[in-house]
């Protein structure tokens, strides 16, 4: 007897768990239909897209019993795809079933006015003004929230209405943040990811007695228009390269234009650790510290040439084991994150890789070098859109198809090809022009950005844009924006860059290589429009603080989280 959590088989559900036990909570995992019985309240932390959760429900025979356990009036509590699966069904996929409890459909968010997915912290709006239904949110929080596809609020429709406990606004669509009605609580954002406030809900859940969980009343029906402006915010990303040491030991690095060597330069570095791994600091503690000061969200990058074995590198998934039981926001692993073969000769797909680092307690992972292979491979099958198309077997499609297009980041390291002003090649349409009141050494040039791979050691006949294009067709949910010729320099990020690819793509940008101060921040994202913007020496050597990121955002009239 007691709580349960319902694990259909996709995602990270390891991050509920450690919050669980971080909030002192003992529970259950549901390992067969009998468990049903014994649950006497449920919490299904779905992660992933509604097609996999469904055939994953009822390839393990948990689909009729989940619905009978709701049916019998036990506390529920449902995230993400835990909440989506109480309606008819998505758009997502129109052949799966959801359970019906709520009669509406989910449906797909515009991306008219927007990126698509909504993937950042919001701030939720109650329908009901009563503080006992509160269930531990607050308006004045921001909550992380990571989906393509939406329950809108139909203030019209009684029958729905009466389940609407929150409401979010993304662009000009409002939808259902959360849901509450008797036995039923639900939530589209994921509490376990939304840092100090989200626990809250969770432990505002879980302390109320099941008497009180499964008895609350119908919310009442309030008319609820868009507002002039959402309560999205922008994201501060710290990113963590993380490699083996020349002693062995897996390190936070740093490199000066991806070369993570200390140099004997006059810098501080004796002639004795010129050639040194630069070491920053241990990847868990730096981790335990950002999500202290702040960050929306931490990156775990491994270039270490064991990720040629990732199945094999359990150094690294116990780091990302170990960072997802003391951080409580999105976490994102990258590096090996393709089709491998073991020493002895197994075999391991990009999504049994993936998997693995989901299980770990990875939210989203980041695929570099691959994706930029997938897109060449897409483009010898032409399109009416000069994209090219994906044949289903890439890294891309196949993590996408599981665990939706949210869960994909894929990492772009671009070089500038420099041309002359007058260039009338075959990108003479993705110029970049080098600005009067620039660095002196860009003005007067030209350039288009070329993609390389293996940490930009080796370039490809692919533009930025061609990549961009591609990855967004392929099924990616995020580009993670890096700048080989800005990387370590300080020099602000390159916004002609990233306005570029901002232009070109309609699913989040994350600004990254090259911020030196809080003005940089401030920049890019005036200047851009980009959704977040990342940095890493400048947060590792204390030369920045997340804290003075966010203060300068604020005070330039920029929504952020605040603590």
């Amino acid at each position: 007897m007691g709580l349960y959590l319902l694990d259909y088989g996709a995602g990270n559900v390891q991050s509920l768990a450690n919050t669980l036990k971080k909030l002192g909570h003992e529970f259950h995992w549901i390992s067969s239909p009998a468990d049903f019985e014994k649950a006497t309240s449920l919490i299904f932390p779905g992660v992933g897209a509604f097609e996999s959760a469904i055939d994953g429900l009822v390839s393990r025979g948990l689909y009729e019993p989940l619905r009978e356990y709701i049916a019998s009036g036990k506390p529920y509590f449902g995230i993400c795809i835990g909440m989506q699966i109480l309606f008819r069904s998505s758009l997502e996929s129109p052949s799966s079933k959801g359970l019906g409890i709520i009669p509406s459909d989910i449906g797909l968010f515009s991306n008219a006015d927007k990126v698509v997915p909504h993937m950042g912290w919001n701030s939720v709006e109650f329908l009901d003004a009563d503080e006992k239904a509160h269930e531990g949110l607050d308006p004045r929080s921001s909550y992380y929230f990571v989906h393509s596809f939406r329950a809108a609020y139909e203030w019209e429709h009684a029958e729905v209405a009466q389940w609407g406990h929150t409401t979010t606004q993304y662009g000009q669509e409002v939808f259902l943040a959360t849901v509450r009605k008797g036995n039923v609580f639900a939530c589209q954002f994921h509490p376990e990811k939304s840092g100090p406030a989200g626990l809250k809900v969770l432990d505002a859940w879980l302390r109320e007695s099941e008497t009180d969980r499964a008895t609350s009343p119908p919310t009442p029906r309030v008319a609820r228009f868009p507002k002039a402006k959402d309560g999205f915010t922008k994201r501060i990303i710290a990113c963590m390269d993380v490699r083996s040491n020349d002693d062995g030991d897996l390190v936070v690095t740093k490199g000066d234009q991806y070369d993570v060597r200390e140099r004997a330069d006059g810098d501080g570095v004796s002639a004795r650790m010129a050639g040194a791994v630069r070491n920053l600091g241990k990847p868990v503690a730096l981790a335990a510290r950002y999500y202290v000061e702040g960050a929306d969200e931490l990156c775990l990058m491994n270039i270490t040439s064991f990720r040629h074995s990732p199945l094999l590198d359990q150094p690294m998934l116990a780091v990302v084991r170990a960072a997802a039981e003391t951080v409580y926001v999105p976490l994102t692993i990258g590096g090996g994150i393709k089709d491998t073969v073991d020493p002895d000769g197994t075999p391991h797909s990009a999504l049994e890789v993936a998997g693995a680092y989901f299980r770990a307690g990875a939210d989203k992972v980041s695929i570099a070098t691959e994706a930029v292979f997938a897109v060449e491979k897409m483009r010898e099958r032409p399109s009416a859109d000069g994209v090219g198309e994906g044949d289903g077997t890439s890294a891309i499609e196949t993590i996408a198809h599981a665990y939706g297009r949210q869960a994909v980041v894929v990492s772009v390291d671009p070089r500038r090809v420099y041309v002359e002003p007058n260039y009338d090649g075959p990108y003479k349409d993705e110029l970049v022009y080098g600005k009067a009141d620039g660095p002196k050494n860009e003005r007067g040039k030209a350039w288009w950005y070329q993609c390389t791979v293996r940490g930009g050691r080796e370039n490809r006949p692919l533009s930025v844009v061609q990549l961009v294009r591609g990855v967004e067709k392929l099924g990616a949910g995020e580009i993670l924006l890096n700048s080989i010729d800005r990387d370590g320099t300080g020099l602000g990020y390159d916004l002609g860059l990233v306005e570029l690819v901002r232009r070109n793509v309609r699913i989040p940008v994350v600004a990254s290589s090259g911020a030196g101060k809080p003005e940089h921040f401030i920049e890019v994202f005036q200047k851009t429009k980009v959704e977040a913007a990342l940095a890493a020496g400048i947060f590792h050597r204390r030369e920045v603080g997340i804290d003075e990121v966010k203060t300068a955002l604020l005070a330039s009239g920029i929504n952020v989280r605040t603590l």
